[in-house]
């Protein structure tokens, strides 16, 4: 790396709710951190929660820091093809997965938060300040935690009793 390049700080939502659950996170973590560029500087606890839709099975959530020079969409591509590689077909909304990845927020090097609205890839993901299961994972990261101007731990203490998920944290060794 030259000394123009600009690290910038991703958070990156890893769930699945088929097959080895546990297993698909691990290898998700792994595979992103084998990405050039990319180190992967922090991983959450592994959450189990109830999921969002009728008929499925509970999930394991769970979120991983990247610090890279990798533009956001570019990052996304990555995160994508990751998850084609563990079986993912992106059919319905709130269906099962067996890998689901997600760009959830960045921050420059200067720690400001990148804002993008683009077709292909929104930041903040514009649904992390409803979602229990992305807000728990990143606080664990980072219990300072501000996107979009507001405090994750707020976020999370003002979320309605019919959009929390969470059941239980497994044991750090769970991945």
């Amino acid at each position: 790396m030259t000394q123009a390049t600009q690290i910038a700080r991703y958070l990156v939502g890893i769930g699945s709710n088929l097959g080895d659950r546990q297993g698909s996170l691990r290898a998700a973590a792994a595979e992103l951190a084998a990405l050039a560029d990319v180190t992967l500087t922090a991983r959450s606890g592994v959450w189990e929660t109830r999921p969002l839709g009728p008929g499925l099975g509970a999930f394991l959530n769970a979120a991983v820091e990247l610090h890279t020079p990798i533009p956001a969409a570019t990052l996304l591509d990555h995160l994508l093809t990751v998850e084609r590689r563990h079986g993912r077909v992106r059919r319905e909304r709130w269906g099962d997965r067996t890998l689901d990845l997600d760009l959830l927020c960045g921050f420059d090097p200067d720690g400001r938060e990148l804002i993008l609205d683009t077709p292909s890839l929104t930041l903040p993901h514009p649904e992390l300040g409803r979602r229990d299961f992305v807000l728990q994972p990143l606080l664990d990261i980072d219990p300072t935690l501000r996107v979009a101007g507001r405090s994750c731990v707020e976020l999370l203490a003002n979320l309605d009793d019919d959009q929390r998920t969470l059941l239980r944290r497994l044991s750090p060794s769970a991945w």
